[in-house]
């Protein structure tokens, strides 16, 4: 398990409930569900099954948020999320490529 200096700037430790989420990302819980259903968001589950959201994953439902209430139908926003995501971690897998290579050249 984490050091709990650790899990403070950890973005991926599961931190806040599902009423604290829905809280923070200005929506309902009925919403955070939909987002699961959609593949966007999994959960972490607590040894009592309840729902427990990291602050990566806040950040991806107060997105899904902000498009849908422009008027971007749920599954569309979450496509949409989940293309951008892999879209900028292919982008980082390429620079930390480019520098291996740049390096391994000198």
């Amino acid at each position: 398990m984490a050091q709990s200096d650790d899990m403070f700037g950890d973005d991926d430790y599961p931190a806040y409930t599902m009423g604290r989420a829905a809280e923070i990302t200005n929506s309902s819980q009925d919403f955070l569900r939909r987002l699961d259903e959609a593949k966007l968001i999994t959960p972490f589950r607590s040894a009592g099954g309840h729902r427990r959201y990291s602050r990566y994953q806040l950040r991806l439902a107060a997105r899904a948020r902000e498009m849908v209430d422009q008027g971007t139908a749920l599954e569309a926003a979450c496509r949409i999320i989940i293309l951008e995501d892999q879209l900028e971690e292919a982008l980082r897998q390429n620079e930390e490529y480019q520098r291996r290579r740049q390096a391994d050249a000198s």
